[in-house]
């Protein structure tokens, strides 16, 4: 059966510390779509992290791009298995440069925000299971 895919496309500054930054998080890059100009980054079977650097960004918008530090263009949001994998993930981004961001805790969800090297604003959340069955 076909399985959707989602692939996130973000603008980076400098693209080697972005690589660094989603390896020292735990993911990996898949050098088959990965050159000078991008990185892939596998986050799961469906979700794949395209960093781009800006001027190859800019060859598939005619948009400005935006400057992620300044304003919000996007948050991306990733479910965690527990409450304690969210924690996991963002002292992991914290400690490899990340910012944290806002903590969310509604007893049934529980989530936690960091944004990467560039200001992209990644939002990790937990939501009990019994919570969604509902």
């Amino acid at each position: 059966m076909y399985q959707q895919m989602i692939f996130v496309n973000l603008p980076v500054n400098d693209l080697d510390a972005s690589k660094k930054f989603f390896t020292e998080l735990g993911y990996t890059i898949n050098p088959q779509f990965s050159d000078e100009n991008a990185a892939s980054v596998v986050i799961s079977d469906t979700i794949v992290a395209m960093l781009l650097t800006k001027p190859f960004y800019a060859t598939f918008t005619d948009k400005e791009i935006a400057d992620a530090a300044k304003t919000s263009e996007v948050l991306v949001c990733l479910s965690a298995e527990s409450r304690e994998k969210v924690d996991e993930l963002v002292e992991k981004a914290v400690a490899a440069g990340g910012t944290a961001g806002r903590t969310q805790d509604h007893g049934f969800m529980y989530g936690r925000g960091f944004d990467d090297l560039d200001g992209h604003t990644w939002e990790i959340t937990w939501m009990d299971p019994a919570a969604i069955q509902g």
